[in-house]
């Protein structure tokens, strides 16, 4: 082999390393194992599930039913029909055997995973108290159901297969309409450098937006190990429209005074907004750099529009006034449970756009992102919605005894997981609250909206 011939080979691997795909997304959808009894021992890799039902996530193991008025009695006084005493109640949830412990068994596969790496598990919901298991060991506990919730599994996982067990527990009397059972969402597998962008790592605003231009504004989140040298670190950003064409580009490096986060302003001219006839998307490509080597590549999907309420007048968008033609709508896709189905989700904003609905608030929880990722490409506007409880309880499993050490946390995820999105356009820190009425109530409100401000 002549120098020449070396110097061919030297570069090309040189090139792969520096332009090569180094964040590897899937989906972790089929060859799931599931029971309905509880078997703690199925952490274990010598665990026998061969008896286990075969399914696929996205998976609500209660809309299989059967039905009975057992499978959800409540001895309640419902407050807002005039209850003052306790009786029994049943079908509040629907009558569907979604109480109970369920247990979900997986492998998946990391084949060259080693030493300069980082794995994470996204969990898009987990219906209920979520408790995480990788290779034998707990990964990670999330009680709320709606959630969405990731973690950080690198010291867990190792080159070549590894397995995913996963237990869910729906406590009785804890929700007051069918809320489904099971991973009843979508579960993630990410894979990146340990140079990267993290989960949710960006926020991008459309400061000024007019006619002829618009001001981009992007905060990109950079997680990096301590010995890293952050003056290796460049950030190079391309803001492409609907057709994949790139109307603005910039390039940027962290300082020390914010060494983990980086901000980047660009012009986008002549734009096509956002709005309800047009919902045109645009998408900001990231790829973070140590010196030459390409370490991360993330996008960005959004849209370029302005929202203001005007007190007297009402709610604008790009300066154009608009009524909220709105529903309330759950979660569950009626007979086809709660299991996420994008084509269920397509046809029922259909039918809504249909008779002339406009906006929709995701009651009375957390919503899945295909359906924001929907509302996004189709126009319809959208109140994200939090909890249907905090302190003050309505069922006596309810969000109440979880909301000290948890809500925080959970609303933190909901605005870092769609606070890009240009179908959202209001924040709901909570649902027919008993606090509305109680002394102090106000306190929790006041600290559940500068979380939102915060953000």
């Amino acid at each position: 082999m002549n120098k020449f011939q070396l110097l061919l080979i030297v570069t090309f691997f040189c090139l792969l390393e520096g332009h090569g795909q180094v964040r590897q997304e899937s989906l972790l959808e089929k060859g799931w194992k599931f029971s309905r009894e509880d078997h703690p021992e199925a952490i274990s890799s010598a665990f026998n599930d061969s008896k286990w039902q075969t399914v696929t996530v996205p998976h609500d193991w209660a809309i299989y039913g059967p039905f009975s008025s057992r499978n959800d009695a409540q001895y309640v006084a419902i407050a807002q029909d005039g209850q003052k005493e306790a009786t029994e109640h049943a079908g509040r949830t629907g009558g569907l055997p979604f109480v109970g412990v369920g247990w979900y068994r997986t492998s998946f596969r990391i084949p060259d995973f080693g030493p300069g790496q980082k794995a994470m598990l996204l969990f898009d919901g987990a219906m209920s108290h979520a408790k995480i298991y990788v290779n034998g060991q707990e990964a990670g506990y999330w009680p709320y159901g709606y959630s969405s919730f990731h973690l950080d599994i690198t010291h867990l996982v190792k080159a070549g297969d590894n397995l995913l067990a996963v237990r869910l527990e729906n406590l009785p009397e804890s929700s007051r309409w069918y809320p489904g059972a099971g991973l009843y969402r979508n579960v993630h597998l990410i894979v990146t450098s340990d140079v990267h962008i993290p989960v949710w790592g960006t926020q991008l605003t459309t400061p000024e937006v007019r006619k002829e231009w618009a001001q981009i504004q992007l905060k990109t989140a950079i997680a990096y190990p301590a010995d890293k040298d952050i003056r290796k670190f460049r950030l190079i950003t391309e803001i492409k429209n609907d057709k994949g064409q790139v109307v603005a580009s910039g390039e940027s490096r962290p300082n020390s005074y914010k060494p983990h986060e980086i901000s980047q302003e660009f012009i986008v001219e002549s734009p096509r907004l956002w709005d309800l006839q047009s919902p045109t998307l645009y998408t900001a490509v990231s790829r973070l750099y140590e010196g030459e080597i390409l370490k991360d590549e993330y996008s960005t999907p959004f849209g370029i529009r302005s929202i203001e309420v005007i007190p007297d007048k009402g709610f604008f968008l790009n300066g154009k006034r608009i009524v909220f033609k709105g529903v309330c709508m759950h979660h569950d896709l009626g007979p086809l449970g709660a299991a996420v189905n994008e084509a269920a989700i397509r046809r029922q904003i259909r039918i809504l756009q249909e008779m002339g609905c406009n906006a929709i608030r995701t009651s009375h929880n957390m919503p899945a992102p295909e359906l924001i990722r929907i509302c996004d490409e189709t126009g319809m506007l959208v109140m994200a919605e939090s909890f249907d409880e905090w302190k003050v309880p309505k069922c006596q499993n309810g969000y109440h005894t979880l909301f000290d050490e948890w809500a925080e946390k959970d609303l933190l995820n909901l605005l870092r997981q769609f606070r890009n999105n240009p179908s959202i356009v209001m924040w709901c820190i909570g649902n027919e609250v008993p606090e509305q009425s109680v002394k102090g109530g106000v306190k929790r409100g006041r600290f559940l909206q500068d979380i939102c401000h915060r953000e």
